[in-house]
C-alpha cells in the first residue's frame, strides 16, 4: 500500500505457488509470512523474497546462523520463539538458493512456495528438494 500499511488479506490478488495453484499456506504455528498469515506471499515492500516454505532441518539452521540470520534463538522482544528442525518458515527466496548452492538446502513444500521464487532458483533445483 501507498502508505506503508499492510493491507487486508481480502485486498490482495490471489497469489500463485510454483506449480501453478493457488498458493497454500505454510505455517501457521510458528506463524510465518511476510503478512505474518502463515503464508508465503510478498509484496513490493518483501525486498527479501519471502517466498519459499521451507521445513527446517537442524543443518540448515546452523548453515544460516553460521551465515550470518540466527534463526533458532528465541528473541521474546520480537516475538520470536526461534525455530527446530521441522518447523515450516517462510525463508528468502535467495537464501534458500545460497544453502542450496552450499548443499544445506532444506526441504521446500511446492504447494506453499510463491511463484515469485522462480526469479531466483529454477522449478528443477525446488523440486529436488520437495517435502
Amino acid at each position: 500500500m501507498p502508505d506503508g500499511s499492510i493491507p487486508r488479506r481480502e485486498e490482495r490478488p490471489v497469489a500463485h505457488n510454483v506449480l501453478g495453484g493457488v498458493l497454500l499456506p505454510c505455517s501457521m504455528a510458528p506463524l510465518t509470512g511476510w503478512f505474518r498469515d502463515g503464508c508465503c506471499n510478498t509484496d513490493e515492500n518483501d525486498l527479501g523474497l519471502h517466498t519459499v516454505c521451507a521445513e527446517m532441518t537442524e543443518g540448515f539452521l546452523e548453515f544460516s546462523r553460521a551465515t550470518g540470520n540466527d534463526l533458532s534463538t528465541p528473541r521474546p522482544e520480537y516475538g520470536f520463539a526461534g525455530l527446530k528442525p521441522g518447523d515450516r518458515w517462510c525463508l528468502c527466496a535467495a537464501r534458500w538458493e545460497e544453502a542450496r548452492q552450499a548443499g544445506h538446502a532444506p526441504k521446500v513444500v511446492l504447494a506453499a512456495t510463491h511463484e515469485a521464487t522462480l526469479q531466483v532458483t529454477r522449478m528443477a533445483h525446488l523440486r529436488l528438494h520437495a517435502a
